[in-house]
C-alpha cells in the first residue's frame, strides 16, 4: 500500500520520540501501549468505526502496523452509536484515538472538547473543496475526510431524454412526457427543507453566512428578500398553486412514483440510485434545476475521522489518518464499501469512471457543506414544518417571517 510523503519525516520522528519517552517510562506502562518480548514499547491505536467499514480499513491498518510496528485495532460500531458514545468516553480516557462520524457532528463534538485540529498541512490541498470547508470550523480542520455526499436529480431517460435547463422547462417536458406529476421530491406532514435547499439557495436566502473561519451563526440569512421570494415561490409550487410540491408525499411515495414511471425526475441522493437501477430504468442523473437562473446549490454531508483530544497517542493518530487513511488506495477501498464519491480529489476522478458517480460529483461541485454549528439544531427545529404550512397554503411571507424570528429567538 502507497503512503503520502507529505509530512512522513517529522511525523516519524516524532513518533520515534513518542514510543522512546514511553519505552524509558517505569512502573505501570502508559494507556494505549503495551510491551512486547524486548520489552520495548509499542503503541496501539484503538479506532472506533461503523461495522460495515471495518474490512475496507483493514489494509491501511496492517500497513501502517508493517511500517510503523504501531498496531491499528480497527473497532466496528453502530454508526448511531458512536457520535454519543464518543462524547461520553472521550473525557473519560476510555474513548478510541481515533472515530469515524460525520461532518455535522462537529459542533456538538467542539462544544464538548472531545475533539482535537487535525494538522494536515499541505495535503489538504489535495481534497475536494466542499470536503475540506465541511471538516473545518472555527477556522482549523478537524476531521480527515474521506466521502461527499449530496443530492441530484435522476431522471429517467426512457421518458425525459434530455437535461432540462431549469425548474419550469422540468415540469414542462415532464407534461410532454404525458405525466401528470412530472417530478417527485420527498416532504411529509413535517416538510424536509434538507431536499428543499438548493431551491432556497437559488432565491438568495442561504441559512448562514459564512467568513474564512466557517458559517458565522450570527449572520442569519434565511430572511429578507431572498427568503421572501423562496417562500412565495414555495407556495406558488404547493397546494394552491401547481400542486408540484405535496406534504402528502414522503420518501417511500416519491420513490414508488419514479420506479413506476409517474414522474420522470426524482431529486434524491445516490443512497436511492441502486432502486431505480434494480427496477430496470435507465436514469442519468442531473443537477437540480432552478426556478431564478442561479445556482440550484444543495447540502453536502462530508464524512470523515475525527481525533480524541484526549488521545495519548496524537502523534500516531495524526500519521496513520493523514498519511495511510487520506491515501487514493484507502478512500477507493472506503469507496467500494460504501459507493459515496471519496473525498480525496485524486480517488474521487478515479470514481467517476461510474457515470453515476461522475453525475452526483458535478453536481456536488455546486454544493454546500451543511452547517455544522451548533445553532443549526434552532433552524431545523422550525425549519420544515414552516416549509409545510407554506406548502398547505399558509401565507408565505407571513409565515416564513415567523419562522425566521422564531429561528432568531431560539439563538439567542
Amino acid at each position: 500500500m502507497k503512503v503520502k510523503n507529505t509530512g512522513r519525516a517529522a511525523a516519524a520522528i516524532a513518533l520515534v520520540t513518542t514510543l522512546g519517552l514511553a519505552g524509558c517510562a517505569s512502573g505501570d506502562e502508559p494507556a494505549g501501549e503495551t510491551g512486547d518480548q524486548n520489552g520495548e514499547a509499542s503503541t496501539t491505536l484503538t479506532v472506533w468505526v461503523d461495522a460495515e467499514r471495518v474490512d475496507a480499513l483493514q489494509g491501511a491498518a496492517d500497513a501502517y502496523a508493517e511500517k510503523t510496528g504501531v498496531e491499528v485495532d480497527l473497532v466496528g460500531k453502530d454508526t448511531a452509536d458512536i457520535k454519543d458514545d464518543f462524547i461520553q468516553q472521550v473525557p473519560t480516557g476510555e474513548g478510541p484515538d481515533i472515530a469515524m462520524g460525520a461532518h455535522d457532528w462537529l459542533g456538538e463534538l467542539s462544544t464538548n472538547g472531545v475533539v482535537a485540529p487535525l494538522e494536515m498541512g499541505d495535503s489538504a490541498g489535495d481534497y475536494l473543496d466542499v470536503a475540506i470547508d465541511a471538516a473545518t470550523y472555527d477556522g482549523n480542520v478537524y476531521m480527515l475526510p474521506y466521502a461527499v455526499e449530496n443530492i441530484a436529480v435522476l431522471r429517467n431517460t426512457d421518458l425525459v431524454s434530455e437535461q432540462p435547463a431549469d425548474f419550469d422547462d422540468m415540469i414542462a417536458k415532464g407534461q410532454a412526457a404525458g405525466l401528470d406529476q412530472p417530478f417527485v421530491v420527498e416532504q411529509g406532514a413535517e416538510g424536509n427543507p434538507y431536499h428543499l435547499y438548493p431551491f432556497q439557495t437559488a432565491f438568495g436566502a442561504p441559512v448562514f453566512g459564512s467568513t474564512d473561519a466557517g458559517y458565522d451563526a450570527a449572520d442569519l440569512q434565511l430572511g429578507g428578500e431572498g427568503g421572501d421570494a423562496f417562500a412565495t415561490w414555495l407556495g406558488e409550487q404547493g397546494k394552491n398553486g401547481t400542486g408540484v410540491l405535496n406534504t402528502d408525499i414522503d420518501g417511500d411515495i416519491a420513490k414508488q412514483r419514479f420506479l413506476e414511471g409517474e414522474a420522470a425526475f426524482w431529486l434524491t441522493g445516490p443512497w436511492n440510485v441502486s432502486a431505480a437501477t434494480d427496477a430496470g430504468l435507465d436514469v442519468a442523473i442531473d443537477s437540480v434545476p432552478s426556478p431564478t437562473g442561479e445556482t440550484a446549490s444543495p447540502f453536502a454531508g462530508v464524512k470523515g475521522f475525527f481525533l480524541s483530544s484526549e488521545s495519548e497517542n496524537k502523534v500516531a493518530a495524526s500519521d496513520f489518518l493523514v498519511n495511510y487513511l487520506g491515501t487514493e488506495e484507502a478512500q477507493l477501498e472506503l469507496f467500494e464499501a460504501g459507493n459515496v464519491l471519496p473525498a480525496l480529489a485524486s480517488a474521487a476522478e478515479t470514481a467517476s469512471s461510474d457515470e453515476i458517480i461522475a453525475g452526483f460529483a458535478e453536481v456536488g461541485a455546486e454544493s454546500v457543506p451543511m452547517p455544522a454549528i451548533p445553532e443549526m439544531g434552532s433552524v431545523w427545529q422550525f425549519w420544515g414544518i414552516a416549509e409545510a404550512e407554506v406548502i398547505n397554503g399558509a401565507d408565505p411571507v407571513e409565515r416564513w417571517s415567523k419562522l425566521v424570528t422564531d429561528v432568531e429567538g431560539a439563538i439567542g
